[in-house]
């Protein structure tokens, strides 16, 4: 499973929570929105993450 910026905006979009921790993750290590979806993504989706099947079906 590859990573995409797209997929996971949609995702962060169509979740609260998700859209919680990205911004904590922003403010937390000051990374720029497009840093810290990446580290969302191996945090919460990549290696059966709670979201995988969520990001796997869009």
């Amino acid at each position: 499973m590859q990573y995409s910026q797209p997929k996971m905006l949609q995702l962060v979009k169509h979740s609260q929570e998700l859209n919680r921790k990205l911004k904590a993750i922003m403010k937390e290590h000051e990374l720029e929105k497009s840093f810290a979806l990446k580290a969302l993504y191996h945090a919460e989706v990549k290696d059966g993450g709670v979201y995988q099947r969520d990001y796997q079906e869009l």
